[in-house]
């Protein structure tokens, strides 16, 4: 096979046939490439072999390379159902493709190569990339494409979207192939591929979307809208403080303190502390509010930061009347009324200390998922 200028020449003459406004619409930011005619450049900046070309794909023999990197990546299996296993198929298609309309130009061997790149590295599971390649044989072609491609593979969904992988990676091929067409000034067989790529862009858009997770269900919050600690399971008879705390108390706060970190939704805590009628209202008051601050500190002591106040009442608002006679009877009836209650705000509920102690229902708010990026995606090659 030979690449001489005199072909490039030939093909720029050629060019100079071709609709300027086909050339226009495949937007070709390359100059030498809209150059037709003998004015034509011929260098190596417009496509001509190197040396270094040569020696990788000089001596390529393409049908049997086909065949071979064919057989390979089918022998993978459902390891290469995948972005890099469709792009390898992709490539070994358009080596086809131009293998039957015999081009002489270097695009098979640079498609082979490409392929052959791709299924190693799905053999290996080394060496994956998403990058485009640079070929000498292609021009860039639709920009606007490629800008679409590339809004398809950042897209979250991308990585978890088989359909959607397919093809984008065919996508890629077929610009890269027009691209080829283009270079060698055949802007209406460029233009042809182009117009398949543009009305596959919305199959893209549509495999992404069939791929959106359904939406998480919300998570039923571990904090009630009011928790009442009885205080003869809190704390020993007539103690108020951390020491006189018992361990059935304490084993409650700790359980409060886990769900409170798992919560995102509790804005503040009111914790207020009741004692039963017996006794002088200034004791009662004063052990109350020291059951409330001690249950503020030790939520605090866990870790907990969200604000909370605390205050104690005293004998005021009991749960139940007694009327017992005998005094450890009347003790015993009374024991709902020495409590601490505790109250939480939520986002969309009242701050405690308003009026209103019944809140509304609070309903749990639902957690946000994302989804891993896909690695970083290249450019369309130039």
């Amino acid at each position: 096979m030979k690449y001489s200028l005199i072909g490039i020449a030939l093909a720029a003459v050629l060019g100079g046939c071709a609709s300027s406004p086909t050339r226009e619409r495949l937007q070709i930011q390359d100059p030498t490439v809209l150059q037709t005619g003998f004015k034509a450049t011929q260098s190596q900046a417009a496509g001509a072999v190197t040396p270094q070309w040569i020696a990788t794909y000089g001596g390529i023999r393409n049908g049997a390379m086909l065949a071979s990197v064919q057989t390979r990546l089918n022998a993978l299996g459902d390891r290469k159902n995948n972005y890099f296993g469709d792009k390898a198929q992709c490539w070994l298609n358009a080596a086809r493709d131009e293998r039957a309309s015999h081009d002489g130009w270097g695009f098979i061997e640079e498609a082979l190569v490409q392929a052959n790149t791709l299924t190693t590295a799905l053999e290996t599971s080394q060496g994956l990339s998403a990058d485009n390649p640079e070929l000498r044989t292609a021009a860039i072609v639709r920009p606007d494409l490629w800008q679409q491609i590339l809004a398809a593979k950042t897209s979250p969904l991308f990585p978890q979207c088989q359909e959607a992988q397919r093809l984008t990676a065919c996508s890629e091929v077929e610009l890269i192939h027009a691209g080829h067409e283009a270079w060698t000034r055949d802007f209406s067989e460029s233009q042809r591929l182009v117009d398949g790529v543009e009305k596959g862009m919305p199959a893209i858009g549509a495999a992404l979307e069939a791929c959106t997770p359904p939406p998480v269900a919300p998570v039923a919050s571990p904090i009630p809208q009011k928790m009442t600690l009885q205080a003869d399971a809190t704390f020993r008879f007539d103690r108020g403080d951390l020491a006189g705390m018992l361990p059935t108390g304490k084993d409650k706060l700790d359980q409060l303190v886990r769900d409170l970190k798992q919560a995102d939704d509790v804005t503040a805590i009111r914790v207020e502390g009741y004692t039963d009628r017996l006794g002088s209202d200034g004791y009662n008051r004063q052990l109350s509010a020291k059951r409330a601050e001690t249950v503020k500190r030790y939520l605090q002591g866990g870790g907990v930061k969200t604000p909370i106040a605390a205050r104690g009442h005293g004998k005021e608002d009991p749960v139940v009347q007694c009327n017992d006679r005998d005094r450890q009877a009347l003790i015993d009836c009374l024991a709902p009324n020495r409590r601490v209650e505790l109250e939480f705000a939520r986002s969309a509920s009242p701050t405690p200390g308003q009026p209103t102690k019944t809140q509304g229902p609070v309903q749990p708010s639902a957690q946000s998922q994302t989804q891993p990026q896909p690695q970083a995606q290249s450019q369309p090659p130039h």
